[in-house]
Parts: structure tokens; C-alpha cells; sequence
């Protein structure tokens, strides 16, 4: 099955400035940064006055001074986890006023994420802006154990909890911000191929 013909595959458009945005959040690793400035270089003075980056990756200090420079947003953050910035933007969500636009660029596991928070806070998915950038890797939930793996760049993976080798399937959950994985070899025991790197 290829992934177009799967309908819960994720689809990210790119990132958009909403200039009647009241506030506007963005989040991303230091890949979707390039994407943020893009962002920034089709908006107004006005736009980066209303927006909050959380930065959710490691940056040296040169990176993040020159970042801030760059793009002179209202607050930049900076969390030194995805984990970290997704617990910031919770925090920042249960505060956000109306009118409020929310973004975020790097990789699937952190959109995922800055997703998932957002339909927890009843945002409508549709209106979060995304785009992709960097590393292919996923976040994949093993449907055996409800286990997840961080960082899959193999296809099979063997999963860190209950042992199951699993094919990662192109079939993404929203709510668990994870793509699936099943036992790959099921129907013939042992049956296992090869893993190959095919999300770097």
C-alpha cells in the first residue's frame, strides 16, 4: 500500500502568515527555523510583534542570538527538548486569548505534537499551519503494547517495550501524534526482512 492511498498520512502545506492573527504561536526545532524566517520575510514588522517562537531544540548561544536577531519576534524561547517545548506550549495554550494562530515547522514528531496539544485545547487541526522540515524520522506507537518509539528512521523496528518487530505503516493518528506499528511477522513466525533506512 503506498502512502498516497492512505488518508490518515499527514499532509503539511507550508507556513502562511495570518496578518489578522490577535497573537500568534510558532513552534519548532532548529531544521524548521528556516521555515520561520521564510515565514517572517512574507509578513509584516506587526506579525513578528504579535508572535511567540518557542524553539524546541538545542541552539548555541551564537545560533540563538543571531535567530533573535534575525527575526526580532515579540518572545523567543528557548526549550532544550521537544518535550521541554511542548510542555511550554501547553502551558502557553491555557492562557491564549482569541484570535490566536498557531504554527509549527521541523520534523513529524514535533508537528505531531504542537498538533495533538492544539486539538486538546480545542483548536481545529485544519487551522494549525505546519510545514516540514529536516529529518524524516517518526514517532511510531506500537499497537501491541501501546508502547512508543521516538526517532524511527528503520523500517521494520523492533519495539524498546514488549520485543514485537514491527512494519511501520504510513496510517497516522492525530490524537497519538504516532504512525502504527504492527507485528510484521505474524502471519509466518520469523519471517523478518532486512530493516532499511528509509526515514533519515
Amino acid at each position: 500500500m503506498t502512502a498516497s492511498t492512505i488518508k490518515s498520512r499527514p499532509i503539511y502545506p507550508g507556513l502562511t502568515p495570518d496578518l489578522n492573527a490577535q497573537h500568534n504561536i510558532i513552534v519548532c526545532d532548529k531544521a524548521g527555523t528556516t521555515a520561520v524566517s521564510e515565514l517572517f520575510s512574507r509578513a509584516d514588522i506587526a506579525f513578528a510583534e504579535r508572535t511567540t517562537i518557542i524553539l524546541a531544540d538545542s541552539l548555541t548561544d551564537t545560533e540563538s542570538k543571531a535567530l533573535t536577531r534575525e527575526l526580532a519576534p515579540a518572545a523567543i524561547e528557548m526549550q532544550p527538548t521537544l518535550a521541554d517545548g511542548i510542555a511550554r506550549l501547553r502551558q502557553l495554550l491555557e492562557t491564549a486569548p482569541m484570535g490566536m494562530r498557531l504554527y509549527a515547522a521541523g520534523t513529524e514528531p514535533l508537528i505531531g505534537l504542537v498538533v495533538q496539544a492544539g486539538i486538546d485545547f480545542s483548536i481545529d487541526h485544519l487551522s494549525i499551519r505546519t510545514e516540514h522540515r529536516g529529518s524524516l524520522k517518526r514517532r511510531v506507537q506500537c499497537v501491541h503494547c501501546k508502547g512508543y518509539i521516538e526517532d524511527v528512521t528503520t523500517n521494520p523496528v523492533k519495539c524498546i517495550r514488549c520485543g514485537t518487530i514491527l512494519l511501520v505503516r504510513d496510517h497516522y493518528s492525530r490524537r497519538l501524534a504516532a504512525f502504527q506499528g504492527v507485528c510484521i511477522d505474524a502471519e509466518v513466525p520469523g519471517d523478518i526482512p532486512a530493516a532499511e533506512a528509509l526515514y533519515q
